[in-house]
C-alpha cells in the first residue's frame, strides 16, 4: 500500500531500491483497484512505546584560574555554584533520589545498587546526607510557605499515626494537615514529625488558624477547640461507621438483619448515598442539598440512637457511645458545603506515608523531620497533578538562585498552581 516518506528518509534510502518499492506498491494498488482506480487518503497511524533506559552524564565545568606574576595570589573565574557545598549532587540527581525513595518507596540500599549499575558509587550514607541537607537548605523554605498558605483555607483536615524511627527506639508520631479535599484546586498536604501525640503539637501548628478542621474523635482536637476561639472541629463519619461495622460482624449472620447495628449501618449508608450525589455541586448547592435531604437522615439516625439501651462493655456499646459523644462534631458538615463528610483524605495521606518498610530505613529523628518536609513537597505536587521528579528538579534548579533574596516572594512562582511553572511539569 502507499506510504509517505519524509525528505530525510528519501535521502537515506538507496534510490534504485526506493523506486522498486514504489513500483511494487503501485502494482498492488492496481491489482486491488484497477489502473488509476485509487486515490490517496490520510495515513492511518500506528504507534508503539519504546523505553529509553535512564543514563548518567557528567557535567564538567572548566574554570579559569589565574595567578599574579609578582606575588602569586590567585583568582578564579565565575562558575556555577554547587547545589550543596562540597558535594557532586546536581538538581537532577537530587530529584532522582527523592523520587525514588519518597514517590516510589525504594529504600536507599536498592537505589545504591541501581546507581552501581550505571557506574556510580553513591552510598546510602551519601544519599541520606544529601536529602537531609536539601530539605534543610531549600525545601524547608517552601514547606514553611505552604504552612502559611494553609491558613487561608476555611476548611482543613488533620490526622496522625504512629511511626518507628530506628535510633529513637520508641513509637513516634507523624501528623498530617491538609487542605479540605472538596476544594478542587490548589491542594496542600503537609506532614510533621513529632515524638509524642500530645496536644502541644497541633496547638503550635494551628496557632492562629481561623476555620474548620476535620478530624477523627481524638480528644486532643476537642481540647484545642475549647482553647482556640476561632477553631471549629468537624467529626468523621467513617470512624463512626467503622465502629458499627465491627459490632455487626460479631453478630451471627442469621441474626444480623434484626439487630440495631444493622439498622444503624443502613441509616449511615443512606447518608453516604445521598452525599455521594453532591460531589460535582458548588459549595452553596451542596449545602442546600445537605440541609434538604441529608439533615433529616442524620436527625433520624441520632433520634434512633437515643432509643437504644446498651452496655458499654461490648463493641456495639462502644459504637453507640462514640456516636452519641461525637454528635456535635458529626453534624458540622451539615452547616458548611466545603466540609467533607469524613476524614478519608487525611487517612489516605498518612497511610501512604507509613506503608511498607521504607519508613523504617530512616534512622534518626533528624532524618525523620527532613523526610516529613520532602513528603510534603512531593505529596502536594501529586495532589496538584504535577510530576514529582520534574517539580523537585525545578525547585532545586531555581531556589539556589534566590538564597540571597531579602524576601520570599520568589516562592509564589514555584507553587504547584503557578502559571510560571514549565509546562512539562504538569501531567497531561
Amino acid at each position: 500500500m502507499a506510504v509517505k516518506y519524509t525528505e530525510e528518509q528519501l535521502n537515506s534510502v538507496d534510490k534504485s531500491f526506493f523506486i522498486q518499492l514504489l513500483l511494487q506498491q503501485q502494482e498492488q494498488l492496481e491489482a486491488e483497484f484497477g489502473v488509476k482506480g485509487w486515490k490517496q487518503l490520510p495515513d492511518a497511524i500506528s504507534r508503539k512505546y519504546h523505553f529509553v533506559p535512564a543514563k548518567v552524564e557528567v557535567e564538567e565545568h572548566h574554570i579559569g584560574v589565574y595567578a599574579g606574576k609578582r606575588d602569586e595570589h590567585m583568582v578564579k573565574a565565575d562558575h556555577p555554584k554547587a547545589l550543596l557545598h562540597g558535594s557532586l549532587v546536581s538538581p537532577s540527581l537530587g530529584a532522582a533520589i527523592i523520587n525514588g525513595k519518597y514517590v516510589n518507596a525504594v529504600p536507599f540500599y536498592r537505589l545504591e545498587q541501581e546507581f552501581q549499575r550505571y557506574g556510580l558509587q553513591i552510598t546510602r550514607q551519601n544519599m541520606a546526607n544529601w536529602y537531609i541537607r536539601l530539605a534543610e537548605e531549600y525545601l524547608a523554605i517552601l514547606y514553611d510557605h505552604f504552612h502559611k498558605k494553609l491558613y487561608f483555607y476555611h476548611v482543613i483536615q488533620a490526622d496522625e499515626t504512629p511511626v518507628l524511627v530506628n535510633h529513637d527506639g520508641r513509637k513516634s508520631w507523624m501528623w498530617v494537615y491538609r487542605s479540605g479535599h472538596l476544594y478542587q484546586k490548589r491542594q496542600i498536604v503537609l506532614y510533621e514529625y513529632q515524638q509524642t501525640r500530645n496536644a502541644s503539637h497541633p496547638r503550635e501548628f494551628l496557632k492562629g488558624y481561623d476555620g474548620i478542621c476535620v478530624t477523627d474523635g481524638y480528644q486532643v482536637y476537642h481540647t484545642l477547640e475549647k482553647e482556640l476561639e476561632e477553631l471549629t472541629i468537624a467529626g468523621c463519619w467513617v470512624h463512626c461507621r467503622r465502629r458499627f461495622d465491627e459490632a455487626l460482624k460479631l453478630i451471627p449472620k442469621s441474626y444480623q438483619k434484626e439487630s440495631h447495628a444493622f439498622l444503624l449501618m443502613k441509616q449511615i449508608q443512606a447518608i453516604y448515598r445521598e452525599e455521594g450525589k453532591l460531589n460535582d455541586l458548588s459549595s452553596d448547592e451542596r449545602l442546600k442539598q445537605r440541609q434538604a435531604v441529608i439533615k433529616p437522615l442524620v436527625d433520624a439516625f441520632f433520634a434512633y440512637l437515643k432509643t437504644i439501651n446498651v452496655s458499654k462493655k461490648d463493641k456495639f456499646g462502644d459504637a453507640v457511645g462514640y456516636a452519641r459523644n461525637q454528635e456535635k462534631y458529626l453534624r458540622v458538615f451539615l452547616t458548611d458545603g466545603d466540609v467533607p463528610i469524613d476524614n478519608n483524605a487525611s487517612e489516605r495521606a498518612i497511610r501512604g506515608f507509613c506503608i511498607g518498610k521504607n519508613w523504617q530505613m530512616i534512622d534518626t529523628i533528624h532524618g525523620a523531620k527532613s523526610s516529613a518536609i520532602i513528603y510534603s513537597i512531593v505529596e502536594t505536587a501529586k495532589a496538584n497533578n504535577l510530576k514529582p521528579f520534574d517539580y523537585v528538579q525545578h525547585l532545586l534548579e531555581e531556589m539556589p538562585k534566590h538564597m540571597d533574596d531579602r524576601d520570599c516572594s520568589f516562592l509564589e512562582n514555584l507553587l504547584p498552581w503557578s502559571e510560571k511553572l514549565p509546562a512539562g511539569i504538569r501531567k497531561a
